[in-house]
């Protein structure tokens, strides 16, 4: 009888045993998963940590967007006739009105950025190139004149004076800190449809040799820059200005998630020359030179693994007087190795006129060393 309890105990409490782990496991599968998972195998290595960022970035945008503007530029162009109407057969039947040359108004559209107290706007030159009358809009609805106070065509950089007050200026940014993945926003008035703001990443810097300028250092970004976001600002996560955006790259003129923007850095410098002296200054000797390449340098017989091929030399110029010659292979300026056309071109515009600068190179195979004096860049026109 005492054996029978015993086994009746045991069972009971196998049994109830077997039901609570059941129930358990009905209720929380995941306990098995775990536990099969630590049995012969090793724990998986923990994520990296993600930083996380805000659920919205309608803060970055309420501080920045106030001091984007619109941009309207108005252009007169004339008109050329057919020369049929000078004719002086036709002009006898017909007068000398169809003759007289016509005048068309033609309304550019662009945005620019509010970057100091004084009514100073930061835009794309192509935006005003030409302009015989400017207009501003800001975002709260006033409308005012604005005068050009200078350009620079080599950077597609412009800056205006807006003939208002208590206008609302934007907080500048480091755009050398960017980092590829960092969130950027773009503001502008894209087709005329009002102010808009476009959400991406920035998807690369300092690209350069896209034949847009020339002095070159766009952050590229997917954020959508169309049509009339030319001038605007391109804020990061806190609002502040990191870049002017200044073109996209499309066959079709929509964004095609490949944009453009000048680093803030660049036209902050641009724009305090612009104050200063009415213009910016570059750096110059008259000299074209061409990236050696290895097919270049095997065809040549030149044993070097970097240098500037030079390929033409101005006459009468800085370089020209200096005795640099076509076919002279640069190997350093001022002790740094010249690796590409842009980096001397770079490195020479960094430069103030009367500058003094020592160029490595060799002639012949000889290696030689002179000194150019730097000239101010001439102007391009555009």
């Amino acid at each position: 009888m005492k054996l029978y309890r015993v086994f009746t105990f045991l069972f009971t409490s196998i049994a109830t045993g077997l039901a609570a782990a059941f129930i358990l496991l009905l209720l929380r599968p995941d306990l098995l998963q775990e536990g099969l998972q630590g049995i012969g195998s090793e724990q998986p290595p923990p994520l990296p940590a993600v930083s996380s960022g805000p659920a919205s970035y309608a803060e970055a945008v309420a501080h920045a967007a106030p001091s984007v503007v619109n941009v309207f530029a108005t252009k007169i162009t004339r008109q050329n006739t057919h020369p049929l109407f000078n004719d002086p057969l036709f002009k006898r039947f017909f007068g000398d009105e169809m003759s007289r040359p016509r005048y068309k108004r033609e309304n550019s559209l662009g945005s620019g950025v509010v970057v100091d107290a004084n009514g100073f706007i930061l835009t794309n030159n192509h935006v005003i190139a030409g302009a015989s009358e400017i207009q501003v809009v800001l975002r709260d609805g006033r409308q005012m004149p604005a005068r050009i106070v200078g350009t620079d065509p080599e950077s597609d950089l412009a800056v205006l004076q807006a003939a208002g007050d208590r206008l609302p200026v934007a907080s500048l940014g480091h755009s050398e800190a960017l980092r590829v993945g960092d969130v950027v926003m773009a503001i502008g008035n894209p087709f005329g449809v009002g102010q808009t703001v476009t959400l991406g990443i920035v998807s690369a810097t300092g690209r350069n040799q896209l034949g847009i300028t020339n002095f070159e250092n766009f952050i590229q970004t997917d954020a959508a820059i169309n049509p009339g976001n030319s001038g605007g600002a391109l804020i990061n996560a806190r609002g502040e200005v990191v870049g002017i955006n200044t073109a996209i790259f499309s066959d079709s003129g929509g964004s095609h998630g490949i944009g453009f923007a000048i680093p803030v850095r660049l036209a902050r410098t641009v724009m305090e020359q612009i104050a200063e002296h009415g213009r910016v200054i570059r750096g110059w000797i008259g000299v074209s030179a061409q990236d050696l390449t290895q097919p270049l340098a095997e065809s040549l017989g030149i044993d070097s693994d970097h240098g500037l091929l030079v390929s033409g030399v101005l006459e009468e110029g800085p370089a020209d007087q200096a005795g640099l010659l076509p076919g002279d292979l640069i190997l350093e300026v001022d002790g740094q190795q010249a690796f590409s056309s842009l980096q001397m071109l770079n490195l020479i515009a960094a430069k103030r006129p009367g500058d003094r600068v020592t160029v490595k190179l060799e002639r012949g195979g000889e290696a030689m060393q002179i000194e150019v004096t730097v000239t101010e860049r001439p102007a391009r026109k555009g």
